[in-house]
Formats: structure tokens, C-alpha cells, sequence
């Protein structure tokens, strides 16, 4: 047997689920023979082809018409097989890097809210019937959670060693502390309604009850979950990508 091909069939994820395992894994395999040596592609740029060509996906499955659906499934399954490549060709040239597995995790996450947020609307579109975004909105929180509930126990466990160091111990506020005190608390509280953490969302989600506000309750709460969303990734990628390490086990916001 080929030994090219050999040596890139070793960089096959041995745990991929069974589709990619005996259709998009094989077919990565056999474009990686092709362009795995061409100096100028790399993993990296594989993963941002990937996504842009899931991006164009979504855009062919809110359109909505059968050819381009079509279209969409075939863009759906190019996007996975540049997915496979970028971790083969990383694995085959000894590139393999922290940070370009987490921008490939990255991307990956997003890629499944715009499809299945595509999917979801071109299957209200057709159907009139609310019940398929709430199934869509279902299937992906609880995708993120499984994720969620992986890394949140990953960061637990490896930042037991550090909960042992002294912390800093400001003086609180409240009852007895000083004006000066509260007024430097309450100042430094205020910028923390922008994190739209989950303190925030009760507010919210009480303000558009009660002031039947709820569509710009949703708006407010979509932007802010984008912005936060790129913005901690692109904080947390910035650690990995500079090398601090002492830092990406401090619990920055989420």
C-alpha cells in the first residue's frame, strides 16, 4: 500500500461518530493526498474554508428552494470534509497546535447554530408550525451543554491545586462600610448589567413580562449573547494562541 496514504489514514480520528468514520473521514483522506503537501494550505485555513462553506449552506437553506437546498446539503458535507482535513493534515505534518484545535472547536460550535437556526426557519417557513424552533432551540442548548458540563468539569478539576492560594480579601460593602465604600461598589457594580450573565437574565426576563417588552427583551438578550460570545472566545483564544497559561485557569466571565 501507498505509504502517503498510509501515513494519512493514521491521522483518521479513531473516535469519530459513524458517518464521518466511513464517508466524510475517507473522502477528507483522499483530498489530503492530493493537496496535503501544497506549502500554502494549511490546517488553519482548511478550518476557516470549512466555515465559510457551512456559512454558504445556511444561506442556500433559508432560500429555500428545492435546488438550492440541494445544493445546501451537498456545501453541508464539503464544509464536514474540510473539517476532517484540517485535523489530518495537522496530525500528518507534525503541526498539530492548542490553538488551532480551539479555533477549529470554535468554529464548530458556530457552525451548528447557523445551520440549525437555518433549518429550523426554512421548516417554519413551510410548515406555519412554531413547534420546529423550539425543537431546534432545544437540540442545540442541550448540544452546548454537553460541552458545557465537559468543560466546566475539566476546569474544576485541574484548578483544585490553585484554590488553595491565598486570595486577595477586599473590604465589602454594606451596612457599617463607609459611603465611600458602597459608592465605590455600587460604581463598579453598574458595568456588570452589560455581561448579561445569568443575574441579568432574571431582570430581563421580569422587565419584558411585566412591560410586555418581549421582543426587545430578545433582541437585547441575542445581541448581547453574540457579542460576549465572540468576544470570550476570541479573549480565551488569545491566551492559548500567546501562551499564557497562567492565566487561562482564572475564571474569566463566560
Amino acid at each position: 500500500m501507498n505509504t502517503k496514504f498510509e501515513r494519512l489514514w493514521e491521522t483518521k480520528n479513531k473516535n469519530d461518530e459513524w458517518w464521518s468514520s466511513f464517508i466524510t473521514a475517507p473522502l477528507a483522506i483522499l483530498l489530503n493526498y492530493v493537496v496535503v503537501d501544497l506549502k500554502f494550505l494549511t490546517p488553519n485555513i482548511l478550518t476557516i474554508l470549512s466555515f465559510a462553506v457551512s456559512c454558504l449552506a445556511a444561506i442556500l437553506i433559508l432560500i429555500g428552494t428545492y435546488p438550492a437546498v440541494i445544493i445546501a446539503a451537498i456545501f453541508i458535507h464539503l464544509g464536514h470534509i474540510f473539517d476532517c482535513m484540517d485535523g489530518q493534515m495537522a496530525r500528518y505534518r507534525g503541526l498539530s497546535s492548542t490553538f488551532g484545535s480551539y479555533f477549529d472547536k470554535v468554529t464548530d460550535q458556530i457552525k451548528v447554530f447557523i445551520l440549525w437556526g437555518a433549518f429550523a426557519y426554512t421548516a417554519y417557513q413551510r410548515t406555519q408550525n412554531i413547534l420546529v424552533i423550539f425543537l431546534a432551540f432545544i437540540g442545540v442548548s442541550f448540544y452546548y451543554l454537553r460541552g458545557y458540563v465537559k468543560y466546566v468539569a475539566l476546569y474544576l478539576n485541574t484548578s483544585k491545586a490553585t484554590s488553595q492560594q491565598p486570595q486577595n480579601i477586599s473590604i465589602p460593602a454594606g451596612p457599617g462600610s463607609g459611603m465611600a465604600i458602597n459608592l465605590k461598589w455600587l460604581l463598579r457594580e453598574q458595568p456588570k448589567f452589560f455581561d448579561f450573565d445569568e443575574g441579568v437574565f432574571i431582570f430581563l426576563l421580569s422587565f419584558g413580562l411585566i412591560f410586555d417588552q418581549m421582543v426587545a427583551i430578545l433582541w437585547i438578550f441575542a445581541i448581547g449573547q453574540v457579542y460576549y460570545g465572540i468576544y470570550r472566545s476570541w479573549q480565551r483564544g488569545s491566551r492559548i494562541y500567546y501562551g499564557k497559561n497562567e492565566v487561562l485557569l482564572k475564571p474569566i466571565k463566560k
